[in-house]
């Protein structure tokens, strides 16, 4: 497995345009589930966030268990599969956040607010992307 490839997915979603905090939450849990030996193992003096967990596995990762490798793998191809969703948004939507909401912080659903309250000027193909994303 490489974790290389579970960071920029990571972050995207962590920042990206809409947090759906329900699909991360269920992929932490899955990930404490399915690497619950591990982390009492190897990682137990490790203080969650900021990819510090994520980091132990690395350093540990020649001795995980299939079932915490396989984990690790669901959660990152969700994670790939969320990033290639939301650049897809992004793309299509960048010209009317820059235009509509160029003051809006990301996270939070403030972009999709702002786009929501500006809907009648958003573009066909960010209105498209959204619903093919988030609905």
């Amino acid at each position: 497995m490489k974790f290389k490839s579970v960071f920029l997915p990571a972050v995207l979603v962590l920042f990206g345009l809409s947090g759906n905090t329900s699909a991360l939450e269920t992929m932490e849990k899955d990930i404490k589930e399915g690497c619950a030996s591990e982390i009492k193992k190897y990682c137990s003096d490790i203080r969650l966030g900021e990819g510090r967990l994520l980091s132990c596995f690395h350093s540990r990762e020649a001795e995980l268990s299939g079932r915490c490798s396989h984990t690790l793998y669901q959660a990152s191809v969700k994670l790939e599969q969320a990033a290639v969703a939301l650049n897809y948004v992004a793309g299509e939507c960048k010209e009317d956040i820059l235009t509509h909401c160029p003051d809006v912080e990301l996270g939070e659903g403030q972009v999709e607010q702002c786009l929501k309250s500006n809907s009648a000027k958003v573009s066909a193909g960010c209105k498209q992307a959204w619903a093919d994303v988030f609905e």
